[in-house]
């Protein structure tokens, strides 16, 4: 899935993991080789192709984003994903970072809020070959209990807290990474729960994500 280096979106995306990852201190080989991999553009409408690679958020379906590069590169390194983990992902939205994280780890749930995003991630995960993948359209702030324990799980929606639903169902070792705050502005926080249950949470960057409406979220 790299691409040929001549093509113009293959050129953007090398440029764009040295420029906007490896020069603002993303160093792990794995996402970095990920993010080398998988083509933005193909999660998106064609009209965006031109920003595929830019570093911003480019508009989805249903009023979402996704999210910037270097964003995703953050959560992904900070999530510290191995070959062997069950991973979660709460807001698939155009399912990029499903794709990447289908690279990162052995099993990937994804929740999504709206059907046709999930409908259209599911397409497109198929489309490039993923088969470790399984997206299902429901309320992300409550999880995937059937599914549980996970090693890691993502959330790309802010939410007010981390939602308890969430690190019941994180095994033991496992780490959440989530953007908490008010609808306006968060930081990007990481929970990890130790052998024992408990939950140590550190806080990283500014960030800024469309909120996570939910049970254990925001009210729609």
């Amino acid at each position: 899935m790299t691409g040929n280096s001549h093509d113009p979106l293959t050129a953007a995306r090398l440029a764009m993991v040295e420029t906007q990852l490896r020069r603002r201190g993303i160093t792990d080989q794995r996402v970095l080789e990920a993010m080398t991999k998988v083509p933005r553009h193909e999660f998106l409408n064609r009209q965006y192709w031109p920003d595929a690679y830019a570093d911003h958020p480019v508009p989805i379906g249903e009023q979402q984003t996704t999210s910037q590069p270097y964003i995703i590169a953050v959560m992904l390194q900070t999530a510290e994903i191995k070959p062997q983990d069950r991973v979660l992902e709460i807001g698939a939205g155009s399912g990029y970072q499903t794709a990447l994280l289908c690279e990162l780890a052995r099993e990937v749930f994804a929740v999504e809020r709206y059907p046709a995003l999930s409908t259209e991630v599911t397409q497109a995960l198929e489309r490039l070959g993923y088969t470790n993948a399984t997206v299902v359209t429901g309320d992300g702030s409550l999880g995937l209990p059937e599914h549980s324990p996970y090693n890691a799980i993502i959330v790309a929606a802010a939410a007010p807290r981390v939602p308890p639903a969430l690190l019941e169902q994180l095994a033991p070792g496992g780490r959440i990474v989530i953007p908490v705050g008010d609808a306006q502005q968060q930081v990007l926080q990481l929970a990890r729960k130790d052998g024992a249950g408990n939950v140590s949470m550190r806080s990283l960057d500014s960030c800024r994500f469309v909120p996570l409406v939910g049970q254990q979220g925001f009210a729609a």
